[in-house]
């Protein structure tokens, strides 16, 4: 499924989610923003910041085939996973959303 080659097919379904992953996370933060208790949201939009920017990080560390996939992967997994839990302690449907797309991704990475 690659673009110009299918030597990243191996990745592509990790690539996938990472950007799913990422396009959750922004979305969340939007609305996270317009809550009336967005103060009390600080540190858990940071990190969906956080989040969504290593995330793309790794898919792109996954297109270019580089020597550190497997390290950037687990952070990513890491990441993810701290996320999820995050996201879990809101009760909002776009929370819960969020907090189900951080997992799956985290799964994907650590199986890289």
């Amino acid at each position: 499924m690659g673009v110009v080659t299918n030597s990243t097919d191996k990745y592509q379904t990790c690539i996938d989610e990472c950007n799913k992953c990422a396009q959750a996370c922004h979305e969340c933060i939007k609305l996270c923003l317009e809550k009336p208790d967005v103060s009390a949201r600080k540190d858990h939009i940071k990190m969906m910041m956080g989040c969504a920017s290593i995330c793309k990080e790794a898919a792109c560390f996954m297109e270019m085939e580089s020597a550190h996939v497997k390290e950037i992967c687990q952070l990513c997994a890491f990441i993810c996973d701290e996320c999820s839990s995050s996201c879990a302690q809101f009760q909002d449907d776009h929370c819960q959303k969020c907090a189900a797309e951080c997992k799956k991704c985290a799964s994907e990475c650590r199986s890289m």
